[in-house]
C-alpha cells in the first residue's frame, strides 16, 4: 500500500497561515476510532501520492504510528488551483464506502476518422466498495466506437470485483463520438457532476477540528 508521511501540527488558524510555508498543506485526520488530528503534508510528496492512488486507501504515517485512510477531500484555491487544505478519513475497514473514481479513456475511436468529436459526458463515477478494494481509476477502452450510433453507457464499463457503480440507469451513457452537426448540441449540456455526500463516505468531523480554522 501507498504511503505518505505527515507531521503534527502545533500551530493552528491565523497563526499557522501566518509562517506556512509554500512547501507546506495543512491537513486533518478524522474518522473510524480515531482522534481529530491537526496534520501538516509535504506538498510535492502529497501531489505524487494524490496523482498516483486518488482517493483510494494510503497508509498514513503521522509521528511513527500509522493509519489507513482515504484522501478524503482537497480545498483548492479558486484561481490558482493550488491546494489549501487536505482531509484525511480514516475508515471502517469492514464497511462499504461510496466515493468518486476518475475515469481514464484510452485508445483511438474510428469514428473520430468520420469528422466527428469525442464527447465524454463524465469525468468521475461514484462506486462502492469496501476501503482496500477501491480503485484509482477506471479505465474505459474508446476504440469500440466505430461509428456515430455506437456509444459506451453506464453497463458497459468493468470494474474489479467487490465494486459497484452507483448508477440507476445502466444505459445511462458516458462517453460517444457525436456528428459534426451535433457537437454544439451535446456541449451544451452540462458534464455529469454528481455531488459527493460525506456522510456516505466518511463521518463528519468534529466541531473541533472546523474551530482550528478561526
Amino acid at each position: 500500500m501507498t504511503s505518505l508521511k505527515a507531521k503534527l501540527r502545533k500551530a493552528k488558524g491565523t497563526a499557522y497561515r501566518a509562517s506556512q510555508e509554500e512547501s507546506v498543506i495543512p491537513a486533518v485526520l478524522y474518522g473510524h476510532e480515531t482522534e481529530n488530528l491537526s496534520l501538516e503534508v509535504d506538498r510535492k510528496e502529497f501531489e505524487k501520492v494524490y496523482k498516483e492512488v486518488g482517493e483510494t486507501l494510503i497508509d498514513l504515517e503521522v509521528e511513527g504510528k500509522k493509519y489507513s485512510v482515504l484522501i478524503h477531500d482537497e480545498q483548492v484555491h479558486p484561481l490558482t488551483q493550488e491546494l489549501l487544505h487536505v482531509d484525511f478519513y480514516q475508515p471502517n475497514l469492514k464497511e462499504e464506502v461510496e466515493t468518486e473514481v476518475p475515469l481514464e479513456l484510452i485508445g483511438e475511436a474510428p469514428a473520430l476518422k468520420l469528422g466527428g468529436t469525442l464527447i465524454a459526458n463524465m469525468k468521475e463515477i461514484p462506486v462502492s466498495a469496501l476501503p482496500k478494494d477501491l480503485p484509482s481509476k477506471i479505465v474505459i477502452d474508446v476504440s469500440s466506437l466505430v461509428t456515430f450510433e455506437d456509444a459506451i453507457t453506464v453497463a458497459d464499463i468493468k470494474v474489479p470485483a467487490g465494486v459497484k457503480i452507483e448508477i440507476e440507469n445502466p444505459e445511462e451513457i458516458i462517453v460517444q463520438v457525436v456528428e459534426p452537426e451535433k457537437v454544439e448540441e451535446e456541449l451544451a449540456k452540462p458534464i455529469e457532476d454528481i455531488e459527493k455526500e460525506p456522510e456516505k463516505a466518511g463521518e463528519k468531523k468534529e466541531e473541533a477540528s472546523e474551530e482550528e480554522e478561526k
